[in-house]
């Protein structure tokens, strides 16, 4: 038969925090690397053109048509060519309003910018911006 006696007090629960701080190491470890690209992220890698006095835009709905410089277009991460552009933008104008931003390699000829510009001007959309970065 067990009993306590005055000289062994009962024993407490204890937390154990060591698997609580690996959790909380894996989770900073994770989000340093998303925040770093170390991790991919979906669509095609663009260097964007740079610009003195780039300007911040406040745009309702938009969708991203991202332009490389091999000449692959995409909208919102899908691969799309210039008539499958505009028809899918289509569809998105009438379903909502929505403003373009144009995310384009710098090494992109004018001509294809054009092309794309143009493809988006048939779906019947007039909002449109090209995303730039500061120079330094």
């Amino acid at each position: 038969m067990l009993a306590w006696s005055e000289e062994d007090p009962p024993r407490k629960a204890r937390i154990e925090i060591i698997p609580m701080i690996d959790v909380m190491m894996f989770l900073l470890v994770f989000f340093v690397l998303i925040s770093l690209n170390v991790i991919p992220a979906l669509g095609i890698k663009t260097s964007l053109p740079g610009s003195a006095q780039p300007e911040k835009l406040t745009v309702r709905k938009h969708a991203v048509v991202t332009v490389a410089k091999t000449g692959e277009v995409q909208l919102d991460g899908a691969a799309y060519s210039l008539a499958g552009l505009s028809s899918a933008l289509t569809q998105m104008k009438y379903s909502d309003d929505v403003d373009v931003v144009i995310n384009s390699d710098k090494d992109v000829s004018v001509q294809q910018l054009v092309d794309v510009m143009d493809a988006i001007k048939s779906s019947g959309i007039t909002s449109i911006a090209i995303a730039s970065s500061r120079k330094p």
